[in-house]
């Protein structure tokens, strides 16, 4: 799909650092590696990955962040950060891996609605989830899998649908 070779090579460069984006998270969460989750903390010792962050919500949507918190949320929330990261360095699933991606960033962006009220933000309006969906979008619609990554493979098994 995209034709300049330097341009494919950017992409799957793009596809792998987004894909460790979400991946580490997975693992910090889930083994409390000591970046943003203590060892105390993480959910092999029973800490709550999703739940403390929808329960702080603030803004006009915390009402229902804080409604929907419960470990339902956790198993769903800790799924998506590593189907989205595995779908992302495999390149492969890469259609499905957007929207699943769009979908939690967009989450995650209305939990902490408006920017500037709590954390270090530089705009009002958009930060890093806007970036971050609009990249897996680009990679998902230019086949960016094909390069250094299953995409061309998986692309035969699965066809050109939402699996692609």
């Amino acid at each position: 799909m995209v034709r300049s070779a330097v341009a494919r090579k950017f992409l799957a460069g793009l596809r792998i650092v987004l894909g460790f984006t979400f991946l580490w998270p997975f693992m910090d969460k889930l083994f409390g590696l000591g970046y943003m989750t203590p060892s105390a903390k993480a959910w092999i010792h029973g800490g709550t990955p999703a739940q403390g962050f929808m329960k702080h919500a603030e803004g006009p949507f915390a009402s229902f962040f804080k409604n929907i918190a419960g470990p339902w949320a956790d198993w769903l929330f800790m799924a998506g950060l590593l189907g989205i990261g595995i779908a992302l360095l495999a390149g492969a699933g890469l259609k499905i891996a957007a929207w699943t991606a769009a979908l939690l960033l967009a989450l995650m962006y209305l939990a902490e609605f408006p920017l500037g009220t709590t954390g270090v933000y530089t705009n009002p309006l958009i930060d890093s989830h806007w970036i971050e969906a609009l990249g897996v979008a680009v990679l998902a619609t230019t086949l960016a899998g094909d390069t250094w990554g299953l995409g061309k493979w998986w692309g035969r098994h699965v066809g050109n649908g939402l699996l692609r």
